[in-house]
């Protein structure tokens, strides 16, 4: 049974220190997700104002279909401004680690997603991540690199 990884690099224009606060937020989420998922934080926004080790964010989505569901992360690891980690508790992965990395560089940030996950299965979820899921993920993500172009710029 297969672990499959995915590894995303984008440099903006930006300092660190905002790229930590836009990335950190929960909320922020849903700006930088295609709105064919139906991404909803479903958490307590009371909960949401700062990132910390152990917190569990909630959210459903609709990656299929239309059909919505339950997806439950935890915060595993925060080093402020560098890195922080979610893996998913509930939903529809067998695993779910998603790295979040943060370096300054002339100019901006550089900034590397690495995602390792795993899908529900056996062969059934190794034959669904060659047609459709890595497709979509991909998707995802590059959806995102164009979004957080128009909201902060291209490195020249």
């Amino acid at each position: 049974m297969a672990v499959y990884t995915l590894r995303r690099t984008q440099r903006l224009p930006i300092t660190p220190e905002q790229a930590w606060a836009f990335f950190s937020s929960p909320v922020n989420l849903k700006e930088i997700t295609p709105p064919y998922m139906g991404f909803h934080v479903t958490s307590d926004p009371a909960f949401l104002s700062k990132m910390y080790p152990g917190q569990v964010i909630t959210y459903t989505v609709t990656p299929l279909l239309g059909i919505p569901l339950f997806w439950m992360t935890e915060i595993t690891h925060v080093e402020e401004g560098r890195y922080f980690v979610d893996e998913q508790r509930v939903g529809p992965y067998s695993i779910w680690h998603h790295q979040h990395h943060f370096t300054a560089i002339p100019g901006g940030v550089e900034m590397t997603d690495l995602v390792h996950y795993k899908i529900p299965l056996g062969l059934l979820g190794n034959l669904a991540n060659s047609l459709f899921v890595r497709r979509q993920l991909e998707a995802i993500f590059s959806f995102r690199w164009k979004k957080l172009e128009e909201m902060f710029g291209t490195m020249p």
